[in-house]
């Protein structure tokens, strides 16, 4: 699938690409992503500032680049997860590993202990396009075998999505989901009554 977050949209990282980035996402985890600069990472990377802005335009663009590149992995994880299952168990366990992933994954969890207020820009940056083409990709995957309900499945995927960020943000409450068990018996008993009948 062509979109934001596919790899076919944009050419490979180089060794220095990758050596940046290793470097950004390290200080980001550290230190958050307000306190960052792009000197910090240079120094991080043994590389001159000047290197970072010929490939970077500024610190919003490279912090766009990790959060790219943590989605990707995010959404690998999820595809590894659901892959051979039918769109119902692929739903629950997406939800699942979505859930699991993101609160083991050290700038997530980072940002939001601390400065949440800095992160949730970065989500709707682009007219929300990192949320919007991982609502594609989600979208694909559980239509594979009901293509004529993809507009339905937007919808449900981003639904989806907004559940479980909000789940991340302002844990406990009614809903509170601790565990993979507890995830899995939400997703079962409520969000899988979001499915197209077709599909459902």
């Amino acid at each position: 699938m062509e979109g934001l977050l596919s790899r076919r949209a944009e050419a490979e990282p180089d060794a220095l690409d990758v050596r940046i980035l290793d470097a950004a996402l390290a200080e980001f985890e550290t230190y958050g992503l307000r306190r960052v600069s792009v000197e910090d990472v240079a120094r991080r990377a043994g590389v001159a500032r000047t290197t970072i802005y010929r490939r970077f335009s500024n610190k919003d663009q490279l912090l766009q680049a990790v959060i790219l590149r943590e989605c990707r992995r995010f959404l690998s994880e999820i595809s590894a997860a659901t892959e051979g299952l039918s769109a119902r168990d692929a739903l629950v366990e997406g939800f699942v590993a979505g859930l699991r992933e993101a609160r083991s994954n050290p700038l997530l969890t980072r940002v939001l202990q601390s400065e949440p207020e800095v992160f949730l820009p970065q989500l709707s940056m682009n007219g929300g396009a990192i949320m919007l083409a991982a609502r594609d990709i989600l979208a694909e995957r559980l239509g594979r075998d009901h293509p004529q309900d993809g507009e339905d499945l937007n919808a449900v995927c981003e639904i989806l999505l907004r559940v479980a960020m909000s789940l991340l943000l302002v844990p406990g409450g009614g809903l509170a989901v601790y565990d993979d068990d507890s995830a899995r018996a939400l997703a079962r008993r409520h969000l899988l009554r979001l499915l197209p009948p077709a599909i459902g």
